[in-house]
């Protein structure tokens, strides 16, 4: 199992903030649902929580 590390933690939440203005808390994840993204970087991998949840980007605006 990855080990999460504050600052991937503290990078990936303020990821998070910038792409889809929320943030772990917000989304309600756990430890166990982060360590599935951990494995790729903070940025990259809010991205892909994002896409994996459908979530809208900020700078995209509405769909």
């Amino acid at each position: 199992m990855t080990t999460l590390t504050a600052s991937w933690r503290d990078a990936f939440n303020a990821a998070l903030q910038a792409h889809f203005a929320i943030t772990i808390e917000d989304a309600g994840l756990s430890d166990t649902e982060l360590a599935r993204y951990a494995d790729l970087e903070p940025k990259a991998a809010a991205l892909q929580f994002g896409e994996d949840y459908d979530l809208d980007r900020v700078d995209r605006g509405w769909r």
